[in-house]
């Protein structure tokens, strides 16, 4: 069986019904001396699940407290949960497809853990196999030479970015390394829920921050990758 979690699994969460709540804009007067007032409809604000409201709340005893996810900038079908697994793998494996933007890690019973993911824009994507060789917590973020040649705004940080929220490898970061090799791509965090299901980032996957530090509580170093 998959570990527990602190959110149902998807047979509940289907039984679920996602609520729609009301909500309007005061009117508005026109300039002048018009005093007819224009009444715009403002559409409706989603409420969430609990459950969902819960796994990406707030972590505030974390080294740099992470802030809740605004939900209604990270896509629904990007949520983290329960699915049955597509991949075909053996238990323990990390399938990252980068078609559909979500990384499997892989259960028993033929199940996977699903988290949304962002991938590298067309020019910078990588696949293949590989596996964990390290894991780290607020990791400092060092560009790779060429990033640093081509792009300015990492030119100032080609000796270290030390961890923080605004720092590009987020809360978490797990080392792809391939044949003992630096592949220098990793699976890392970001504070920006709008990037998750989008190809933005120069080849590295990323995960919201409260996906990437349950996954880097998940697995060991020496978990094997498959990026498709």
């Amino acid at each position: 069986m998959p570990p527990s979690l602190p959110f149902p699994s998807p047979a509940i969460l289907s039984r679920r019904s996602v609520l729609w709540g009301g909500a309007s804009l005061g009117a508005m007067a026109l300039a002048g001396c018009s005093t007819m007032p224009d009444m715009m409809a403002a559409a409706p604000a989603p409420t969430f699940d609990p459950a969902y409201v819960s796994m990406y709340a707030a972590l505030p005893l974390e080294k740099f407290p992470v802030p809740a996810v605004d939900l209604t900038r990270l896509k629904p079908s990007h949520f983290r949960q329960y699915v049955a697994d597509p991949t075909g793998e053996r238990p323990g494996t990390i399938v990252v497809d980068t078609q559909a933007r979500y990384l499997y890690l892989v259960q028993e019973n033929r199940q996977a853990l699903r988290y949304g993911v962002g991938i590298g824009r067309e020019g910078f994507t990588w696949s293949g196999r590989a596996d964990i060789a390290r894991k780290s917590q607020w990791p400092t973020w060092t560009p790779p030479a060429e990033m640093v040649a081509r792009d300015p705004v990492a030119a100032p940080w080609a000796n270290g970015m030390p961890g923080g929220l605004d720092n590009p490898l987020g809360a978490r970061a797990l080392y792809i390394f391939q044949n003992g090799r630096d592949t220098i791509y990793r699976l890392h965090g970001t504070n920006d829920p709008s990037t998750i299901g989008e190809a933005v980032s120069s080849g590295c996957v990323r995960l919201i921050n409260q996906d990437v530090i349950d996954l880097h509580a998940r697995v060991p170093v020496g978990t094997p990758v498959l990026v498709m």
